[in-house]
């Protein structure tokens, strides 16, 4: 679904991205790590044309990222923002119908509305929940109408941009949980960045380790644990001593 070859990004000095090789494939789910800093977001934003690549190829479904039709392109993608982004000034139905609200997946406000109400249901939200506002939610219940949101246009493509951030081990689980059931349910293709080994292990099926501006290593998340690479080992382990540097 999504082949990346030799993507270089460099902001100034600093060298980002310098060499990018990945292949997702259709239906699966991929899980980028790797430390803060070492392009992870960038790499997103390099795939949705948010960032121009100073050179190299993305390919989505053999087509190429950078001659695709903007529109026709995102509606194929849905994201859930690390932050939740949620606008505050809109109920809840209207922040996860955004896109059927406008553009070239507008929808008559009504059928939008109850397009709503099932995406949250199936996240776990009652039908009540729709008229209130996002400050009147928790961070876990915010971050469920996020990803009703990202799963409201039936994507092809989903990205999750670091899911279970600031939220608590148990409510971070349901989220996993969430994620894995709807990703296999709608037959996506997944692309998720995270720090959180929990997340990994919950929805991957693949695993890319991004650092020093290439993908380290690669493979099924069940071999992950037993590659034979030092900066993935370190990584995953947490430890301190190995060959990448912490930030002091």
């Amino acid at each position: 679904m999504i082949e990346i070859r030799s993507l270089h990004k460099s902001f100034g000095m600093n060298n980002v991205l310098q060499g990018v090789d990945l292949n997702v494939e259709s239906g699966t789910s991929t899980v980028i790590i790797g430390g803060s800093g070492t392009g992870k977001s960038v790499l997103l934003k390099c795939i949705l044309g948010l960032v121009k690549p100073d050179s190299g190829t993305i390919l989505l479904d053999g087509e190429d990222v950078a001659k695709a039709e903007r529109d026709a392109f995102l509606a194929r993608f849905g994201m859930l923002f690390q932050g939740g982004a949620l606008f505050d000034s809109m109920p809840v139905w209207q922040n996860v119908a955004f896109r059927l609200l406008r553009g070239s997946l507008k929808r008559p406000a009504a059928e939008a509305r109850e397009i709503a109400i099932e995406k949250l249901r199936r996240v776990g939200l009652t039908p009540d929940v729709a008229e209130k506002f996002p400050a009147e939610l928790s961070g876990g219940m915010q971050k469920r109408v996020g990803l009703a949101r990202a799963i409201a246009a039936e994507p092809q493509v989903i990205f999750f941009d670091e899911p279970t951030t600031g939220l608590d081990p148990i409510m971070a689980g349901v989220i996993n949980e969430l994620i894995r059931e709807i990703v296999v349910e709608m037959g996506a293709t997944a692309m998720t960045i995270t720090h959180d080994m929990s997340s990994v292990r919950a929805i991957a099926d693949r695993v890319a380790m991004l650092h020093g501006g290439v993908i380290r290593w690669e493979g099924p998340v069940a071999e992950m644990d037993s590659a034979d690479d030092p900066y993935l080992s370190q990584f995953i382990t947490g430890s301190a001593e190995g060959p990448i540097e912490a930030v002091r």
